[in-house]
């Protein structure tokens, strides 16, 4: 059973999320709910709850001050909150994921079943190390090779931004605002790219160090350090958002 404590200035926020947790969500109970943040610290660093959900908005201290006035963080954070200009830095603060209100409940159970096969998973943490250990890594190159017309060029996997399929082709865009084109499907660049590449959408290779924000209304998608927008594909924006709570 998940331990959970709730933190929202607004009374008629915890009741709402409160009886979705209890109505949509199976083994999960609330250990405790507050509105003051000041009193929430010490409850959390008491109770050591398995999860905490969290407003940004609040009198006194906002959400973000209480992170940091924590002794314990060893919970998953969800953030809830009625604005979405929070995403990123909530992610860089390792939150599991970022509710809007009113909080749908289909979004909800996503996020509880998240948390509960992250729990899973840390609870078999020793053996999973120890299977993975039994294992020689495979050393991913640093750099990509790109075959143009007549010529072979070599490029740091740091310098791609994104790229972009075109029908049996692909774009690769550059930091340096340059555009090479490629005879290559964009999954066979997928397939040599580093762990810093992730495929946000069907058309797209997104390289994660270069993403400004996330916006999870009207689309979703990407904005990029550059200002270029990338289009997420819903089936892939909760993998997106966890990749990004853990890199960011």
């Amino acid at each position: 059973m998940l331990k959970a404590i709730i933190v929202d200035d607004e009374l008629n926020a915890i009741k709402n999320l409160k009886w979705e947790i209890e109505n949509f969500c199976d083994d999960i109970t609330i250990c405790d709910t507050f509105t003051n943040p000041v009193e929430a610290i010490s409850a959390i660093n008491y109770l050591q709850p398995d999860c905490v959900f969290l407003d940004i908005e609040m009198p006194e201290m906002d959400g973000f001050q209480l992170l940091n006035e924590l002794n314990f963080r060893d919970f998953e954070l969800v953030i809830t909150t009625a604005y979405d200009n929070y995403a990123i830095k909530a992610f860089k603060e390792h939150a599991i994921d970022y509710l809007l209100k009113p909080i749908d409940s289909d979004d909800l159970i996503e996020t509880v079943q998240r948390i509960h096969n992250n729990k899973k998973r840390n609870t078999l943490g020793n053996e999973i190390k120890s299977m993975i250990n039994s294992f020689a890594p495979t050393k991913q190159p640093e750099r990509l090779a790109l075959s143009l017309i007549g010529k072979t060029i070599f490029v740091a996997f740091e310098d791609i931004v994104y790229c972009k399929a075109n029908g049996n082709y692909s774009e690769v865009y550059f930091k340096d605002a340059k555009k090479e084109m490629l005879s290559k499907k964009l999954k066979d660049i997928e397939e040599v790219t580093n762990q810093s590449f992730y495929r946000a959408h069907n058309s797209y290779l997104v390289n994660i160090d270069y993403i400004k924000e996330f916006v999870k209304t009207d689309g979703p998608y990407l904005v990029l350090k550059d200002g270029t927008t990338i289009p997420v594909s819903r089936s892939r924006k909760s993998d997106l958002l966890a990749l990004l709570g853990n890199t960011l």
